[in-house]
């Protein structure tokens, strides 16, 4: 059997040794950025939400939620598209860096929300142009937040956090780096290489 093919057939049970002798195969970039984000999400009591994703990955199922749906581009595309149901959460996680029309992509999630329902946006900063098909934008949190702001969401309903360091900027220059061993946790605020936001529609 080709190593390749042995690897992709086990890559599962090589994560969890590596795992168990420290190392970290996840992306450096998105570390601490998945972290923090997961603590925020349990604090919503996961198995009461419906949720949906937009473009969806393998990361947030884990949390167990109440019913979980997917909506992937291109049949689905949020600059132009809303579902006909309402939902507790809404995921998008290194989305909208790469729709064409951002505003009116978060001005489809605000109407897709629940009152009181909440929007979770993780987005790259000081990471390199990558066109999925596209690539248009990067916020601090300050413009994240004023941005939320602009489609709907009231500016004290809406928390913003970031991370990164210059190591891991240099890092990701031609590839996407797992952390491995050695990839710094450290956060210097200038250099912020994940930039996300919890916001709360309004319950009225």
């Amino acid at each position: 059997m080709p190593a390749a093919r042995w690897i992709q057939r086990h890559e599962q049970q090589i994560k969890r040794l590596l795992s168990l002798i420290g190392y970290d195969h996840r992306l450096w970039a998105r570390c601490v950025m998945y972290d923090r984000c997961f603590e925020m999400l349990r604090s919503l009591k996961p198995e009461t939400l419906d949720v949906l994703e937009i473009s969806a990955g393998p990361v947030w199922r884990e949390l167990g939620f109440r019913s979980f749906t997917e909506a992937n581009y291109p049949q689905f595309d949020i600059c132009r598209d809303a579902l006909d149901r309402k939902f507790d959460l809404i995921i998008a996680d290194q989305i909208f860096e790469h729709v064409l029309w951002p505003y009116r992509a978060a001005r489809n999630v605000h109407a897709m929300l629940k009152p009181s329902g909440h929007f979770l946006i993780t987005t790259p900063f000081l990471i390199r142009v990558h066109r999925e098909p596209e690539d248009c934008t990067r916020w601090t949190e300050t413009g994240l937040a004023n941005f939320l702001s602009e489609c709907g969401f009231a500016a004290e309903d809406i928390r913003t956090d970031a991370w990164g360091n210059r190591a891991c900027v240099r890092a990701n220059f031609r590839k996407w780096v797992r952390r491995g061993w050695f990839g710094s946790l450290r956060n210097e605020p200038d250099f912020p290489v994940a930039v996300w936001a919890l916001a709360r529609k309004s319950p009225a």
